[in-house]
C-alpha cells in the first residue's frame, strides 16, 4: 500500500535532449559553425562527383565510337574516382560526425546541470529521454514533456550573443 501510495505521488516528465541540445541557442551556433567549417569539404566533394557524372557522360555518349581500350581505361578511371569518393566521403562523414558528438557532449555537460536544477525546482522525481529510438518510452502525454522549458533555462543560464533564437 505504501508503495502505490508513493509511485502516485512521484512526478515524472519526459525530455527530447538531442532536440534540446540542438535547439539551444548556443547548440544552434556550435552547428551553423560545424556546418561552415565543413562546407569546403563538401563543395569539393560535390565538384569530385560532378566530375564522375562528367567522365560517365563521356562514357555513354562514346560506348559506340571509342575503341575498346578507351572504353576499358575509361570505365577502370570512373572506378578508380568512385572508389577514392567513397572513401572521401566516409572519412568526411566520420570526422563531422566525431566532431558533431563532442559538441554535443559539450554542451550535453551542461544541460545535465540545467535538467538537475529545472528538475528539483519542479518537484520531477524521474525525467526520461526520448530521444533515442531505444527509449522504453511507448506513450506520455506531451504535458510532461519539459523540452522547451530546458532549452528556455539553458538559453538563459548559458546566452550565446550572436545566436540566432530557438524555433
Amino acid at each position: 500500500m505504501l508503495a502505490g501510495s508513493a509511485a502516485a505521488q512521484t512526478q515524472l516528465a519526459i525530455l527530447n535532449v538531442q532536440e534540446a541540445i540542438s535547439r539551444t541557442a548556443e547548440g544552434q551556433k556550435l552547428i551553423r559553425e560545424l556546418e561552415q567549417k565543413y562546407r569546403p569539404t563538401q563543395q569539393r566533394l560535390e565538384s569530385k562527383q560532378n566530375e564522375i557524372n562528367r567522365m560517365r557522360d563521356q562514357l555513354q555518349k562514346g560506348a559506340n565510337t571509342m575503341s575498346q581500350e578507351a572504353l576499358r581505361n575509361l570505365n577502370r578511371d570512373i572506378q578508380k574516382a568512385e572508389t577514392a569518393m567513397q572513401r572521401e566521403v566516409e572519412d568526411a562523414r566520420g570526422e563531422f560526425s566525431q566532431e558533431q558528438g563532442q559538441l554535443f557532449n559539450e554542451v550535453g555537460s551542461k544541460m545535465m546541470a540545467i535538467i538537475d536544477t529545472y528538475s528539483k525546482d519542479n518537484g520531477f522525481h524521474i525525467v526520461l529521454d526520448i530521444s533515442s529510438p531505444q527509449s522504453p518510452v511507448l506513450y506520455a502525454v506531451n504535458e510532461v514533456n519539459i523540452t522547451n522549458a530546458i532549452i528556455t533555462a539553458y538559453d538563459a543560464a548559458h546566452p550565446s550573443g550572436d545566436a540566432a533564437p530557438a524555433n
